[in-house]
């Protein structure tokens, strides 16, 4: 294993071992030394890496983001209609968050958090802009209505987190009928009728 392949592991173990602790016991709650414990790591580790907590809570952050970049980019097909487009998007973020609910949880907490204000990439956040700028497009090209497009984005992704937890929680059970009812919902309620 090459000498980057191994700093690989060790920050990816890093990142999963951080993701857990703060959906245990959230940000306040997970100190460096219980990362480095869960990660298997010696806590000179973590600071050779990272200078500080907040450096790593950022850094996972956006981590993160780039992952989800990257699910969204690949399951974005330019030659579909505006509309199979949104449903595809709308399902591939959703099956994202289910399949990584650290993440979610981590997301949810960043960005109601102090450290999201702190954060370097908040203005250039590419997730957040392939939203904003595929609901552009849609408001742009009139298929969606005329809003306020950060308000827009925000729902549109507001929905996809809600129906994730509700699947993670378990309150209600959802089937792919019931994933494409909710995905149909949004639709209805931003489409230019």
């Amino acid at each position: 294993m090459s000498q980057e392949e191994i700093i690989a592991e060790k920050k990816k173990a890093i990142f999963e071992g951080t993701l857990e602790l703060v959906r245990e016991n959230g940000f306040h709650g997970t100190p460096m030394s219980l990362v480095a414990k869960k990660a298997g790591v010696a806590a000179g580790t973590i600071y050779h890496y990272f200078e500080s907590k907040d450096a790593l809570i950022i850094a996972l952050h956006g981590y993160l983001r780039s992952q989800m970049f990257k699910v969204m980019v690949e399951s974005d097909d330019e030659q579909q209609d505006y509309k199979s487009r949104f449903f595809a998007f709308w399902k591939k973020h959703y099956q994202f968050y289910v399949q990584n609910p650290n993440a979610l949880y981590f997301i949810e907490q960043f960005v109601n958090s102090p450290y999201y204000e702190r954060c370097p990439e908040k203005e250039n956040d590419r997730c957040q802009n392939i939203i904003s700028n595929f609901v552009k497009t849609g408001i742009d090209d009139g298929t969606l209505k005329q809003m306020n497009l950060k308000l827009m984005s925000i729902l549109v992704h507001s929905s996809v987190v809600t129906t994730a937890k509700i699947y993670l929680t378990k309150k209600v059970d959802i089937g792919d009928a019931e994933l494409h009812q909710v995905a149909q919902l949004v639709w209805d309620g931003i489409k230019n009728h």
